[in-house]
């Protein structure tokens, strides 16, 4: 037993005017480990308690981040004090570190940025649904280097975080949720136009997610080769792409029920041939 704690006495590292013993090098690792630990358990359970007591999400994470970056500061300074280890020990190491990093890490870093930049300024938020390049998608998390969204198709993808600050990006639900909606029908030459404008608003009216604010609006756009157009344009309270096209879905088989009880043709294409001439029909022989 005493060879063992003698051993474990024995110095093995000597850092400036100091030594090290293997026993508080073994201090140590139990400190960073019992550390980290203990920082990791706190930040989540501060995210748990915010989540009950219904702070913002984005709120949360970047609270909780910004705890977690602050405790592994801490815990490392606190282990070079207990190592009793001058950081100007590092002075060289770190600026040599800053160049590397500079050169070789430049997205990590633009990324790592542009993600505090978008939890604090919060132009996306988590739940947003937004449309980039041909994506469709409801954002999940916020990390420090990307962004998650959840497509509508079910697939999640990882999007640079700089990507988001440097590209257009559509948030239909950055102010609020309410999202314009398009039904276009082309009824039969002939039909009452009066007719099928009544008829177009009273399916509007009779929709329980249409909204009277703003109004709902019938368009006459045209005359077109094979029927008479109009449009319908509702607002609706919708987070993403689906419960939109769920509204239009709905309206379509409306107007169809209301044209057909007040014998509304909706328009098919149609042609008319002419033949010029005379026909001649011949007899078999």
């Amino acid at each position: 037993m005493e060879q063992v704690i003698e051993f474990l006495r024995s110095p093995i590292v000597t850092i400036g005017d100091h030594t090290l013993s293997t026993l508080q090098l073994l201090q140590v690792a139990g400190l960073v480990v019992l550390g980290g630990l203990l920082i990791i358990w706190s930040g989540r359970f501060l995210r748990h308690r915010m989540g009950a007591r219904g702070v913002n999400r984005d709120l949360v994470q970047l609270l909780s981040r910004g705890y977690m970056i602050v405790g592994f500061v801490v815990l490392g300074l606190s282990t070079l004090h207990f190592l009793q280890v001058p950081l100007a020990a590092f002075a060289f190491i770190s600026g040599a570190v800053a160049i590397g990093v500079g050169f070789g890490a430049q997205n990590i870093i633009n990324n790592f940025i542009s993600g505090w930049i978008l939890m604090w300024e919060r132009p996306i938020k988590i739940g947003d649904f937004l449309e980039l390049d041909d994506v469709k998608g409801t954002v999940e998390s916020i990390n420090t280097r990307s962004t998650r969204i959840r497509r509508v198709d079910g697939v999640h993808l990882l999007v640079p975080n700089s990507h988001l600050l440097e590209n257009t990006v559509t948030n239909w639900t950055l102010v609020d949720h309410e999202v314009r909606g398009t039904v276009s029908v082309g009824v039969a030459y002939g039909s009452d136009v009066r007719l099928v404008e009544r008829l177009l608003h009273q399916a509007a009216q009779e929709h329980p997610d249409v909204l009277e604010k703003p109004a709902h609006k019938v368009f006459f756009e045209g005359f077109g080769d094979n029927s008479l157009d109009f449009t319908l344009d509702v607002w609706v309270h919708a987070e993403a792409e689906g419960g939109l096209r769920a509204v239009r879905s709905a309206l379509r088989f409306h107007i169809d029920e209301v044209f057909r009880a007040h014998d509304v043709v909706i328009a098919f294409p149609q042609r008319d041939v002419h033949l010029d001439g005379t026909l001649v029909l011949q007899k078999d022989s």
